[in-house]
């Protein structure tokens, strides 16, 4: 007993709060996408083709998922809830390197267990959005792209427009979430804090996310990703293989892993040590610049 005490309030319980905050985000994230994409028109609710509104139901439904993410782990684990936020805190020193295999498996598990929550619950809609389309789940990229992303067709088979969105992108997200939660600068009080992040995501979703889905976050693509290629999606899942893109599925992993790791760089170059040089007092959980 003694013994899981000391795991959960150590890292056994910021493992859990990352699990639980990962399988928040998907949940409501790719909930949303299941609405907007099978959801409303499978239910008679909606007529008309997917259009705009559609999209700001994926846009808004993902940023909330990231606010009520980061609300429910926040206290625990500091809701990274994404392997480029770890990766890229742990570069500017104010996360341990031991942490971060943990915590990155710990999310991908989380994503991965919440895509099979919203498959269970909208497995009926999918199969009648194939149903209605012709198509069997192994040729479904709409409904594949409930969990996972893929490139916009006029990237056609290139790596490097997607590669370079997802590194932008993340990048975006990061140096962003550095700035919110540094106390030096003008950082959101009151608790505020987890809904901004949140609207970041959204921001990215409303202005990047046509060209590649906007992952942003190597768990919240690969978790969902996994499960799909279990559940039928085959290629278009792994290796992310389709007519007109293959072997994909690498960009949503190392393009935000590398975008972190820059966005938290172009935020201590351009800004951290700006603040650091007026001598104001050092932001919480950096071991030195």
């Amino acid at each position: 007993m003694a013994t899981r005490e000391r795991s959960r309030s150590g890292l056994g319980g910021e493992l859990a709060a990352e699990f639980l905050g990962t399988f928040v985000l998907i949940l409501l994230g790719c909930g949303s996408v299941a609405v907007a994409l099978a959801g409303l028109p499978g239910s008679g609710r909606q007529e008309d083709a997917f259009g705009a509104g559609n999209w700001l139901i994926i846009a808004f439904g993902w940023g909330f998922a990231v606010v009520f993410g980061v609300y429910i782990a926040g206290g625990v684990s500091g809701a990274h809830i994404n392997p480029a936020v770890t990766l890229a805190f742990a570069v500017r020193r104010s996360f341990p390197w031991r942490k971060v295999v943990p915590y990155v498996a710990a999310q991908v598990v989380g994503a991965f267990l919440a895509a099979g929550v919203v498959h269970a619950c909208y497995r009926w809609a999918i199969d009648a959005y194939n149903a209605k389309a012709g198509v069997t789940r192994p040729e479904a990229l709409d409904t594949f792209s409930i969990f996972a992303t893929f490139p916009a067709k006029y990237f056609g088979d290139s790596w490097f427009g997607p590669l370079l969105d997802q590194v932008v992108g993340t990048a975006i997200l990061v140096a962003l979430i550095c700035a919110l939660i540094d106390l030096r600068n003008t950082a959101p009080a009151s608790n505020l804090g987890p809904f901004l992040i949140g609207m970041v995501v959204t921001a990215i979703g409303l202005s990047f996310g046509t060209n590649a889905g906007y992952a942003i976050n190597p768990a919240r693509d690969f978790g969902p990703r996994l499960w799909t290629y279990l559940a039928g999606w085959d290629e278009i899942a792994l290796p992310g293989s389709y007519q007109y893109f293959s072997w994909y599925f690498w960009i949503p992993i190392v393009g935000p892993l590398v975008g972190g790791v820059l966005g938290a760089v172009v935020y201590d170059l351009f800004i951290g040590r700006v603040l650091a040089a007026r001598d104001t007092a050092p932001e919480p959980g950096r071991s030195g610049d």
